[in-house]
């Protein structure tokens, strides 16, 4: 092999689409710090105190006590949208109770439950247009169900079938990790292969405040920001990782400060409000499509029930932690604000009451039925194509299931 002492215009060949790529992102900030007429550290950096439209008794906020800045300005989601995001929060808080009666039953194996969360999971499968994607995580069923996946389908990962029970490139939905912060790499994969065809498309990728620790994050996110990728990072901050508390994780001022580093804009919600949230992740997602990059969005919330029914919550927090959340609960928040407006009366909320209960009818329904297992699967489904040895031992168990039936 000869290696050339001459490495000049290697390097600026190399160099060339890496510069390019860097004036895209120079461009783009410019662009953006020209529309709102901020400075480029007031674009990047979140505003100085996370944006809540209505507070935790239900009431709307004065505009100048909502947190938001020049840059950082939010309008109010239209009425049918708050209708709308007030419908699936119902229906996810009671799947989430009925999924944990399904696991004490034993009709499921195991069940992250995102009671508490259901604002930040509905807001997240609100925002985005129909050739959006979304990566969810393992707590994300609800976001899931919203998307439009069928409630049975989105809960057979969790009732240990082998396989993830809908069709992610039907739905634009990616499969619910249970590894921490992969799907964040699946999401800025899809998004780069989305700008290479040109598509209009932009990724919602969800995670928690534990993922923000792993090594994916950082390459996710240095990744979509060096190629300009249309990529919503979302960050549900509830409190800990499983027992792992924030303050064990980091000292940075929010997760959202992190954005900067990245070359991307930050922002910090209240995840328990449901108007802001949409506000927020719509405009996110609308800047996004729009080319101005990847952004994070950090949304403070709270998980109220333990990481799964497998965890004993009550080791690593008191209940008092828990009751002043409790307090904050997105669902009554939302349904105060919803009557006080006249937008909803109690035919209307039983109606909606109604569409849940069938929800939860259909999980008990469909978790109930037995699943046909067949041993050939085992081999089936290891290699594009089978292996000599996969065939050999396919072959032993269909003669020793053969020999089995005979001997009935």
């Amino acid at each position: 092999m000869t290696i050339s002492a001459d490495h000049t215009a290697q390097d600026q060949q190399a160099t060339a689409p890496a510069q390019a790529q860097a004036r895209v992102s120079e461009d783009a900030a410019a662009e953006a710090v020209r529309k709102f007429g901020i400075t480029v550290e007031d674009y990047m950096l979140p505003a100085r105190h996370q944006i809540q439209m209505v507070d935790q008794n239900g009431a709307l906020k004065p505009h100048d006590e909502q947190g938001t800045e020049p840059g950082h300005e939010y309008p109010l989601p239209s009425d049918a949208e708050l209708l709308a995001a007030y419908e699936q929060l119902v229906v996810g808080r009671r799947v989430n109770d009925q999924n944990s009666a399904l696991v004490r039953q034993g009709r499921m194996a195991v069940y992250p439950s995102s009671h508490g969360q259901e604002a930040c999971q509905v807001a997240a499968a609100l925002c985005l247009a129909e050739g959006d994607w979304m990566f969810p995580t393992y707590r994300d069923s609800v976001a899931v169900m919203a998307r439009g996946v069928d409630p049975v389908q989105t809960m057979t990962l969790f009732r240990g079938d082998w396989h993830s029970g809908y069709d992610p490139a039907k739905h634009k939905v990616g499969i619910q990790c249970t590894p921490l912060t992969t799907q964040l790499l699946h999401g800025v994969g899809v998004a780069h292969a989305a700008k290479l065809r040109g598509e209009d498309t932009v990724v919602l990728a969800m995670c928690g405040d534990g993922a923000t620790s792993e090594g994916d994050f950082h390459e996710a996110l240095n990744f979509a920001a060096v190629f300009h990728l249309p990529v919503v990072f979302f960050v549900q901050n509830n409190k800990y990782a499983i027992s792992v508390p924030l303050a064990h994780q980091s000292v940075a001022p929010s997760l959202a400060h992190k954005a900067v580093g990245y070359g991307m804009a930050g922002e910090r919600v209240d995840g328990n409000d449901v108007v802001a949230l949409l506000a927020v992740l719509g405009r996110a997602v609308k800047l996004a499509r729009e080319g101005s990059g990847p952004l994070l969005v950090e949304a403070h919330t709270y998980r109220m029930q333990a990481h799964t029914n497998a965890d004993d919550a009550t080791r690593y927090r008191q209940d008092s932690e828990v009751a002043e959340w409790v307090a904050k609960d997105p669902l009554t928040r939302m349904k105060t604000y919803l009557t006080d407006r006249g937008l909803l009366d109690d035919d209307g909320d039983a109606q909606i009451a109604e569409k849940a209960e069938a929800v939860a009818t259909q999980l008990r329904n469909g978790l109930s039925e037995d699943v046909p297992v067949d041993p050939q699967d085992l081999f089936r489904h290891v290699f594009a194509t089978t292996t000599p040895q996969l065939k050999e031992q396919s072959a032993m168990l269909a003669e020793e299931l053969s020999r089995e039936e005979a001997a009935k």
